[in-house]
């Protein structure tokens, strides 16, 4: 009994880590998308609101970066969402053609 103890065990702590590792990923690659975004913000946005910069910002330079990075930031997230949303649907669309070619690779019993 020890045997499917040991392997259950085994099994699931295999289960834990994989999952650690993905959510480590996910959390890099959350990061990595966050510092491509505020950089993007800040080169965009900077170059349209401030065409020479001072010491300090007027009140419209400073409306415009702020409508500026909104709307930026508004058509990012439209992006990653349809994004997501399609890889989501490739990913199902393909799991669905291999659930397909396995069924026709395997004989049926008749």
């Amino acid at each position: 009994m020890a045997l499917f103890g040991s392997g259950s065990s085994s099994n699931q702590s295999q289960q834990d880590a994989k999952a650690a590792i993905i959510k480590q990923v996910q959390a890099e690659a959350a990061v990595t998308n966050a510092r491509a975004l505020i950089s993007r913000v800040n080169e965009h946005c900077f170059e349209h609101c401030i065409p020479k910069p001072g010491s300090t910002m007027s009140s419209s330079e400073e409306s415009c970066l702020s409508n500026c990075m909104e709307k930026y930031i508004s058509m990012w997230n439209v992006v990653n969402r349809t994004y997501v949303s399609r890889i989501s649907s490739e990913s199902k669309r393909m799991g669905q053609d291999a659930v397909a070619l396995s069924q026709l690779s395997t004989p049926s019993d008749k």
